[in-house]
């Protein structure tokens, strides 16, 4: 089987790719490496890379050419960097979508498309607060990037009712690990605090920190991944929640991670940002149901993985 990951080079998208190459079958990337990294893809001649931009429609059917499933990835991520620049995050994660759903359904050989999609889609529905979020409630994204990830997932389920291209929506929540950008003026997070605390600075809080995530390691996510390109017909068509099912708060974040690295620090803290949700924790019953998932890595022991993958490569 040849596997297809757009976005290949990325943080997710790299440890999907070393993942499958466990699987035995041959595995292309389709990457532009805006964002991701060609160092995230030293496996030698084991991938094979095609160097293009989802927005370009014959690049995307080059890649997607005698593939048998494409796992969809490739994105401009990053809140904040969607409310700064909405239109390239539209072209990107929108009109590059509609490219690869494309290029997918005028492949013969191509038998399933997984969309990574996100956690930011659902925004902060009313009488939610921190309880957790389902897949069948209303979605209110909050910014640029949530609704260019709703458009995503409208796209896939009509591409599935029209043209009957098995599609399935996977909605990450807060994905962390090895590989994940710490330099980029974007980045997350668990990247950021490990970042500030291994420098001796304080790190920097949006708002009060009470606010809360569903952390999720790369690991439970990539598993997720797998289990999607094997799960029987049940789940197609449908949205998926992945995560690990807990919420922790920006603070408690911030408490584990001196902990595990033995440090102390007060943060500073600033105004909240534009399009950023108050709480967001997953139900994963439905991911339970239909793949068989259950996370396979804790949140304290992938923090401690994460910190030493951080430390490591440093």
């Amino acid at each position: 089987m040849k596997f297809l990951v757009t976005g290949g080079a990325g943080f997710i998208g790299s440890n999907l790719v070393e993942a499958l190459l466990g699987q035995g079958g041959g595995v292309r990337v389709l990457d532009n490496f805006s964002t991701g990294q060609r160092k995230n893809l030293n496996f030698g001649d084991k991938v094979e890379v095609i160097e293009g931009d989802i927005r370009d429609a014959e690049m995307c059917a080059r890649a997607c050419r005698d593939a048998d499933m494409v796992f969809h990835l490739a994105a401009l991520g990053s809140v904040p960097r969607s409310v700064e620049d909405p239109v390239t995050t539209h072209e990107v994660n929108i009109t590059g979508t509609l490219n690869m759903l494309l290029a997918a359904r005028d492949e013969p050989m191509v038998k399933r498309f997984i969309f990574a999609s996100s956690s930011s889609v659902y925004g902060d529905p009313p009488g939610v607060g921190e309880n957790p979020k389902r897949e069948d409630m209303p979605l209110m994204p909050l910014s640029p990037y949530a609704a260019s990830k709703v458009a995503g997932e409208h796209y896939c389920s009509v591409f599935h009712k029209v043209y009957g291209l098995e599609t399935v929506i996977l909605r990450y929540f807060n994905v962390f690990g090895p590989r994940q950008n710490a330099d980029s003026p974007y980045a997350s997070v668990i990247p950021r605090f490990i970042r500030f605390l291994r420098e001796d600075k304080s790190p920097l809080i949006y708002g009060d920190g009470q606010q809360s995530r569903d952390f999720c390691y790369v690991e439970n996510v990539v598993h997720a991944n797998i289990l999607c390109a094997q799960a029987e017909q049940g789940a197609v068509g449908a949205c998926i929640n992945v995560a690990g099912g807990q919420r922790f708060s920006v603070n408690e974040l911030l408490s584990h991670l001196c902990r595990i690295m033995g440090k102390s620090t007060v943060p500073v803290h600033e105004p909240p940002r534009p399009g950023d949700v108050r709480h967001s924790r997953a139900d994963i019953g439905l991911a339970s149901r239909l793949l068989g998932y259950e996370p396979m890595v804790g949140f304290e022991e992938g923090l401690r993985r994460a910190v030493d993958w951080f430390v490591s490569s440093a």
